[in-house]
């Protein structure tokens, strides 16, 4: 007897490409579930059919040839276990998937996967402040200058502001606390996305309280550090936040003003006009595959979260 290889038929031979290809367009915007039941399907019978339209995808795709990459890590389950999604930030999609920690070693095998030439031809990398990130990037990517992410470094600058409040209840007893009790995500949240109820509590907040109104106010400022178009405007720029903490008393800035002082290299690169990239890209990326995972068919099978976060952004086939 002797088996014919139909092109026309998908891995699973009782369907057809068209039909895997179909199953896998309907998946992009619906759960597995809710496909498996509209088609009369089995939930696994689905999966399958997906994720081989997921890989076609990627193999129609290719390797790319990134100019300007974002490095950032995700947990994928409980006990600090955690991948690395590196993405293109010209063509605004996720490329790689994987390694087994945030190691370096696990950072080079991106690295390896690219080959060196498309590595050396990388001319910005974005990421946090993970020294391994760094490491890896400076051996295998010599040319690339490296950017540190506006919103971890903001994150950071958020944790101090929370701080302050904190320090300031403690401080405070009986009516003076009322102002401050309950406004936490009030104070962190931008006032834009804040309501009406909102703006006047924080009105209030800030009104009666003049070093929570003075760390907030530095706050807001410190963006301006990614607005400036040269290293020495930013510079002078940072100086004089820095020295307008003078008095103060608020230590959490002050620790965050020394953080920025030793990893300035990182923050005024994007002062570069080659570096302007969109920052906000990585984050907008990572809330994306924070909806993935809560839809994802259980997170046991990596193979198909890789290849849903890969292919999220990706034209359909």
């Amino acid at each position: 007897m002797k088996r014919e290889q139909l092109d026309f038929l998908a891995d699973n031979p009782f369907y057809t490409k068209r039909f895997a290809y179909y199953v896998g367009r309907r998946c992009r915007s619906g759960t597995i579930k809710d496909v498996a039941e509209e088609l009369k399907l089995d939930g696994d019978t689905v999966k399958a059919l997906e994720k081989q339209y997921m890989a076609a995808q990627l193999a129609k795709a290719g390797t790319p040839g990134p100019k300007a990459i974002g490095i950032d890590e995700i947990s994928i389950r409980k006990g600090h276990t955690s991948r690395i999604v590196v993405s293109d930030l010209i063509r605004k999609r996720p490329i790689w998937f994987g390694g087994e920690d945030r190691s370096a070693a696990s950072m080079g095998q991106c690295y390896g996967w690219l080959g060196k030439g498309k590595a050396a031809a990388i001319r910005l990398a974005v990421m946090d402040r993970w020294k391994p990130f760094r490491n890896a990037t400076t051996a295998h990517a010599p040319p690339a200058a490296i950017l540190f992410d506006k919103f971890h470094i903001m994150r950071h600058l958020g944790e101090a502001l929370d701080q302050v409040r904190t320090a300031e209840y403690r401080r405070l007893s009986g009516k003076d606390r009322r102002y401050i009790k309950g406004q936490k995500y009030t104070l962190l949240s931008h006032r834009e996305n804040l309501t009406m109820e909102g703006r006047r509590s924080l009105k209030t907040l800030l009104a009666a309280n003049k070093r929570l109104n003075t760390a907030s106010r530095l706050t807001e400022s410190v963006g301006q550090l990614w607005d400036d178009e040269r290293d020495g405007w930013a510079r002078r720029f940072f100086e004089n936040w820095r020295a307008s903490l003078k008095w103060q008393r608020l230590e959490p800035y002050e620790k965050f003003a020394k953080m920025i002082d030793r990893h300035w290299d990182g923050i005024a690169a994007y002062g570069r006009p080659e570096n302007k990239v969109s920052l906000g890209f990585v984050e907008g990326l990572n809330n994306k595959i924070r909806v993935i995972h809560r839809r994802a068919y259980g997170l046991r099978d990596e193979e198909y979260l890789r290849l849903k976060i890969l292919t999220c952004l990706r034209p359909a086939l």
